[in-house]
């Protein structure tokens, strides 16, 4: 065979990722937070970003022309008319806050105190002496989230050189403190402090904290029955007192800040009719400076292509913002449209629907509708979802449309709710029922479901 060398054209179409469109895509995945998080940071980083300006008021142009507006002098009047009585004997001075010191009801709430502030400050006052309150000081400093001490009394008394015997005392006055178990190594032990704050003699508690914890956790009330010689109903009823007790007395406690949802996207009825509000209080509106106009008819080559280069990454930034807005409304559109029957009645009447159903009804990729709808909050009629709620897999149903899954895990709750503690569902009772219903589930779909939300098997769910 005989092999040459020769030159071709060949036409070839690819997507090529550019910066721009990986930056639109990144844009398009953002949370409200976020994205006024990244605006800020843009705002810093390129120069010719600036935030729009807000139209001037008519106050304002009338205090650049000199005059004093109507309602300042109406404020005035009324400060002249008070100054009187502000002077009077009656009045008690009042220093004003500084802006700066002026703290929100969320501020409040997100600086709360501390597991270790909340210990120290009962340490100090407990003891008065500085080396059991220097011991105090360094196992409360070792005790985790959780209120669990994770050091041993030897390890700490090495560390701090003094006797183990104290540090052993210092720690059982920090396990009298608050909350109920607190300092404790384990959990048989933090249980046991708690029984003891609480004053319990009962023997069956005592023995199941001290040797059947473990068996409580894997249902085996009748073997600890036997082994205790009661029934399996005392088993239970100490069971119940047990779980009144907090395994994590720690976790009561914060001292991070507080986390909030904020809606990316509104939908309110209004004359009948679903009003879709995109949430852009928190983005600032960006504008371009048109001093860089100037600089880029006047500048050498260097700086000209410089200041090109950014104002070409400010207009594709605006424009993926834009972009951005356009496509969560499209989206939140078609989902009101597909989803009508959830607006109108609630989430009992959420039908199933997939992301290529509204991908096609916009219009666009199934993957853009999952960017979309990634981290994203929207508040309805019937409260704050995620947009994730609205895509559901469907269950079939024999006697009309199939039915989404969020509804059969709703219906499955309610069944084990109203249920006969004495003789709780199975799962294939459960199946049963749903059948006598119209709907097919399997055994093992209802299994799932049900370890989705938390709930115990038949056998441990059962009462005595």
């Amino acid at each position: 065979m005989q092999m040459d060398f020769g030159l071709k054209q060949e036409l070839h179409q690819k997507l090529v990722m550019t910066p721009q469109l990986c930056q639109a895509i990144a844009i398009l995945q953002l949370s409200s937070i976020e994205l006024a998080e990244m605006v800020e940071k843009e705002l810093l980083d390129n120069p010719v970003l600036e935030l729009a300006e807000v139209p001037e008021t008519k106050s304002t142009e009338a205090e650049a022309q000199g005059e004093t507006p109507a309602s300042t002098a109406e404020e005035v009047d009324r400060y002249l008319e008070w100054a009187e009585y502000f002077d009077g004997p009656t009045y008690k001075e009042y220093t004003p806050i500084e802006k700066s010191e002026q703290t929100t009801f969320e501020a409040l709430v997100s600086n709360a105190i501390t597991l270790q502030e909340h210990l120290e400050f009962q340490l100090h006052m407990a003891i008065l002496n500085d080396q059991p309150r220097l011991a105090g000081e360094y196992l409360v400093g070792c005790i985790d989230a959780n209120g669990y001490l994770r050091v041993t009394v030897e390890e700490a008394a090495e560390a701090l050189g003094q006797p183990v015997e104290m540090v052993a005392a210092v720690l059982e006055l920090i396990q009298t403190f608050d909350p109920a178990g607190v300092g404790a190594r384990n959990l048989r032990e933090c249980l046991l402090i708690q029984v003891q704050q609480e004053g319990l003699t009962d023997p069956i508690v005592l023995a199941i904290i001290e040797n059947y914890l473990d068996d409580i956790a894997a249902g085996k009330l009748k073997n600890i029955a036997d082994k205790l010689g009661c029934t399996p109903r005392a088993i239970q009823q100490a069971m119940d007192v047990i779980r009144t007790f907090d395994p994590k007395p720690g976790c009561s406690f914060g001292g991070g800040q507080s986390l909030y949802i904020i809606p990316d996207i509104s939908v309110e009825k209004v004359n009948g009719n679903y009003v879709i509000i995109i949430n852009e209080t928190d983005t600032p509106h960006l504008t371009i400076n048109p001093y860089y106009r100037h600089v880029v008819r006047e500048a050498d080559t260097e700086a000209k292509k410089y200041v090109e280069g950014r104002i070409q990454a400010a207009v594709w930034l605006i424009k993926s913002i834009e972009q951005r807005r356009r496509t969560l409304y499209n989206v939140m559109e078609a989902i009101v449209q597909m989803q009508k029957d959830f607006f109108d009645n609630g989430p009992n009447y959420l039908v199933p629907l997939t992301m290529k159903k509204v991908a096609d009804q916009v219009g666009i990729h199934e993957s853009t509708v999952s960017r979309a709808t990634a981290n994203k909050y929207v508040q309805t009629p019937h409260g704050l979802f995620s947009l994730r709620t609205f895509f559901t897999a469907a269950v079939q149903n024999a006697d009309g449309p199939d039915v989404a899954a969020g509804r059969i895990k709703r219906e499955l709750k309610e069944l084990i709710t109203k249920e006969d503690p004495a003789q709780p569902y199975s799962d294939q009772a459960l199946t049963d029922i749903f059948a006598t219903r119209g709907v097919t589930v399997s055994r093992r779909t209802v299994a799932k479901y049900r370890e989705e939300l938390g709930i115990a098997a038949s056998s441990k769910r059962k009462r005595y």
